[in-house]
């Protein structure tokens, strides 16, 4: 995997909430999301919902960070929500990979430096994040 400036490693895994995890079968994607942090990846939840409540308690056990637009006061596909959750996660945003299933929120990530997967069913995201993260 490379970027502009050479190959860098993959450090992160930002995943959407509504329409990936919610999704048909998302215990294959919980279980990539574990084997992801036992090798050391960091993890990060990225919604525009207005809030956490109950969902930041169910998932917080997936996740290194939350990140919910109507508590930090930007929203996808704006640059600063994707920054601003590498900031979070400790990494550069190049060294991330942000999972969705909308369109235009991808292609607002991979404006702000992250690698986009779109998300159009979980056996075609599990295929892809295991292609570019082999041992996954």
């Amino acid at each position: 995997m490379s970027n502009e400036s050479g190959t860098w490693p993959v450090a992160a895994i930002v995943v959407d909430y509504a329409g990936v995890l919610t999704d048909v079968e998302s215990d294959r994607l919980y279980e990539l999301l574990d084997r992801a942090r036992d090798r050391g990846l960091r993890t990060a939840l990225l919604s525009n919902a207005a809030g956490g409540g109950s969902v930041r308690r169910r998932l917080s056990g997936w996740f290194d960070v939350l990140v919910f637009s109507g508590e930090v006061g930007v929203v996808k596909p704006q640059r600063e929500i994707f920054l601003l959750t590498a900031e979070r996660l400790g990494v550069p945003p190049e060294a991330c990979v942000f999972v969705d299933d909308a369109p235009g929120n991808v292609t607002g990530a991979v404006a702000a430096g992250m690698v986009g997967v779109r998300h159009t069913s979980v056996r075609d995201t599990v295929d892809e994040l295991t292609a570019m993260l082999p041992g996954l």
